[in-house]
C-alpha cells in the first residue's frame, strides 16, 4: 500500500477514525431473480444535490428520475441550535420516489449519418430559486436546463348538478317539489329540464336556488419544465458537465474540446480548451473528464487518456492552451506494455468538498492528488490489481474500456468506487488509515467479503466514444471469487453531508449508510 492520505504533520497525532460498518438502508427497482433487464432501465447516472436531500438518476432510455429525502427532521430547530447539539443521526436517510420525466429522445444527424442514442451521460444540480429543482442533463450531443416546481391542480366542485351537496337553506333539493307545468323558480320549466341531452340529473321540480361552483386545489404535484437546450457545440461526444460556484456558468466536455457556457444563453458558447491538433494523426491523448473547482469559479481541472490531470486558470487568457499545473505519475523504466497506456486512462475525476484534493479513478488503481504537491499522488489504492494477468481477456471482451467512476465523502476522510461482479470498494484516507471495505450491491452487502482486499480501481476511456460492455467472460480475483464481468458497478454518489451511498446496479439503485 502506498503511502497514507492527505493531511498535515501536525494531523498524525490525531486519532484514527474507526472504520465504517455499512448497512443496507434501501433499493428502488429491485429486480426478480431470473428477470430480464431491459436496455433502457439501466442506470447511466447518479447524482445528489448540494443539500443531499435530492438524489437524481438518469438512465440509458433518456429518462431522468427524482428522489427526495423522507425521513424525520426537526425543522423547528435552527442550524445553529443543531450544529451546537452535534447530535450524531441515528435514523439512516429515507427516499422516496418524486417523479420523472423524459429528458432525451434518440435523434439522427442527417450530415453525418450518425444516430445520437437518448442516454443521460451526466446530471448536475444547479442552485435551487424559489423552491423549484434545477438541473443540467446531457446526452453524447445536447445538454439541458430542467426546472421541477410543485403545481398545484385545482378542481371545480359544488356545483348545482352536484346532487350530493346541493343543499338549499335548509331544505334538500330532492325535497323541492311543484307542478310540472309550473315554472321553476330559476325560470325554466320542467318540460325544457326533461328534453336537455346533457345526460345530467335534475331533481324533479328543480333547484330552488343557484349555487356558485367553488374551486379547490389538490395536492402539489412535481411538473418538470425544460427552460433551455444548449446544443450543436461539440462534434464529439460529451463525457462531463460541471456548474461553476459563480452559480451563472457550467463547462461541457468532449474528446477534444471543453466549452464554456452561461446558463441563460443557449445560442454560443466559449472554447476554452482545444486540445485537437491540426493533422489529426498526431492526435496522441484525449479528454476523459472536466470538473470545475468547487469554490474557486476561475480554477477548473480536466483529465486526459495518458494519465494526467491538467489544472488550468481561466484567468490567464480566454483559450486556455497552456495549464497552470499538470499532475502525472511518471511509469517505472521497463515498465511499458501494449496495456500500458489503455489502463493509465482516467475515466473520472472528483474534487474534495474543501476543494484541496482531487481524486482520480484509471482502470487498475484510485489516486488521490492534493493540489500542493504535484509530484505524484499522496495515496494510491489498488482496484484491479489482481486483473492485471487478464488484461488480455478483458481487451478482447472490451471490459478494458469500462469507465467507473469514483466520489469522496463530505469530510474527505474516504473514498469510494466500483469494480466488477456489482461490488464496490471504500477506502479510508486519512493520515494512517487501513480502512479498506468491500461491498457488493445488495440487500446484504456484507456478503462477499473478500479478506485482504485490493485497492479500487476505475475504468478508461479509449478514443472512440461510447460505452463499451464487458462480455459474458468469469473471471477470479485475488481470493478466488469469482467474477462476471457482465456485471459491473460504473456509477455510485457519496452523501454530500452524510456516510451514505448510493450506487446503480443495472437497473436497480442501492442505498447505504454507515
Amino acid at each position: 500500500m502506498d503511502p497514507p492520505g492527505p493531511g498535515d504533520q501536525g494531523e498524525a497525532s490525531q486519532p484514527q477514525p474507526q472504520p465504517l460498518e455499512w448497512r443496507f438502508a434501501q433499493v428502488f427497482g429491485e429486480r426478480a431473480a431470473g428477470e430480464d433487464v431491459q436496455e433502457v432501465d439501466i442506470i447511466s447516472a447518479t447524482e445528489f444535490d448540494k443539500s443531499g436531500d435530492h438524489l437524481a438518476t438518469g438512465d440509458k432510455g433518456g429518462r431522468v428520475v427524482l428522489f427526495e429525502r423522507t425521513d424525520a427532521r426537526d425543522q423547528s430547530a435552527s442550524r445553529r441550535e443543531l450544529e451546537r447539539q452535534d447530535v450524531p443521526i441515528t435514523r439512516h436517510p429515507e427516499f422516496r420516489y418524486k417523479t420523472e420525466f423524459q429528458s432525451h429522445e434518440p435523434e439522427f444527424d442527417y450530415l453525418k449519418s450518425l444516430e445520437i442514442e437518448e442516454k443521460i451521460n451526466k446530471i448536475k444540480w444547479c442552485q435551487t430559486a424559489n423552491n423549484a429543482l434545477s438541473l443540467l442533463s446531457t446526452n453524447d450531443k445536447t445538454i439541458k436546463y430542467w426546472k421541477v416546481q410543485e403545481k398545484k391542480v385545482k378542481r371545480v366542485s359544488v356545483m348545482n348538478l352536484d346532487t350530493s351537496q346541493s343543499v338549499g337553506r335548509g331544505t334538500s333539493a330532492s325535497a323541492s317539489t311543484s307542478s310540472s307545468k309550473a315554472p321553476l323558480p330559476n325560470g325554466g320549466c320542467s318540460d325544457k329540464l326533461n328534453c336537455l341531452n346533457t345526460g345530467l340529473s335534475f331533481p324533479p321540480g328543480g333547484y330552488p336556488s343557484l349555487r356558485l361552483p367553488v374551486v379547490t386545489s389538490l395536492e402539489a404535484n412535481p411538473v418538470a419544465r425544460c427552460r433551455r437546450v444548449y446544443a450543436h457545440a461539440h462534434d464529439y461526444h460529451i463525457n462531463s458537465i460541471s456548474n461553476n460556484s459563480d452559480g451563472e456558468t457550467f463547462i461541457s466536455a468532449d474528446d477534444l474540446r471543453i466549452n464554456l457556457w452561461n446558463l441563460e444563453i443557449n445560442s454560443q458558447s466559449f472554447n476554452i480548451v482545444d486540445v485537437k491538433p491540426t493533422n489529426m494523426e498526431d492526435l496522441t491523448e484525449v479528454i476523459t473528464c472536466a470538473e470545475f473547482h468547487p469554490s474557486h469559479c476561475n480554477t477548473l481541472a480536466y483529465s486526459s487518456s495518458k494519465g494526467s490531470i491538467r489544472l488550468i486558470d481561466l484567468r490567464q487568457s480566454a483559450l486556455c492552451d497552456n495549464h497552470s499545473k499538470i499532475f502525472e505519475e511518471h511509469e517505472a523504466p521497463g515498465s511499458r506494455s501494449f496495456f500500458t497506456e489503455i489502463i493509465a486512462s482516467i475515466s473520472d475525476i472528483k474534487f474534495s468538498r474543501d476543494g484541496r484534493y482531487i481524486l482520480s479513478r484509471d482502470y487498475m488503481t484510485l489516486k488521490l492528488w492534493d493540489l500542493n504537491m504535484d509530484s505524484g499522488p499522496v495515496s494510491t489504492f489498488q482496484v484491479h490489481e489482481h486483473l492485471r494477468p487478464k488484461l488480455c481477456d478483458l481487451y478482447e471482451n472490451d471490459s478494458i474500456f469500462d469507465k467507473f467512476e469514483c466520489c469522496l465523502s463530505g469530510d474527505g476522510l474516504r473514498v469510494a468506487t466500483g469494480s466488477y461482479g456489482n461490488i464496490f470498494r471504500v477506502f479510508g484516507c486519512a493520515p494512517g488509515s487501513i480502512e479498506t471495505t468491500t461491498l457488493e450491491a445488495s440487500r446484504n452487502p456484507m456478503r462477499r467479503q473478500i479478506a485482504n482486499p485490493t485497492r479500487p480501481t476505475r475504468t478508461l476511456t479509449s478514443f472512440t466514444r461510447g460505452v463499451r460492455r464487458g462480455g459474458e467472460n468469469q473471471g477470479v480475483d485475488a481470493n478466488g471469487n469469482s467474477l462476471d464481468f457482465s456485471t459491473k458497478l460504473l456509477h455510485l454518489a457519496w452523501h454530500p453531508t452524510e456516510n451514505s451511498i448510493a450506487c446503480a446496479a443495472a437497473n436497480s439503485l442501492y442505498m447505504y449508510y454507515a
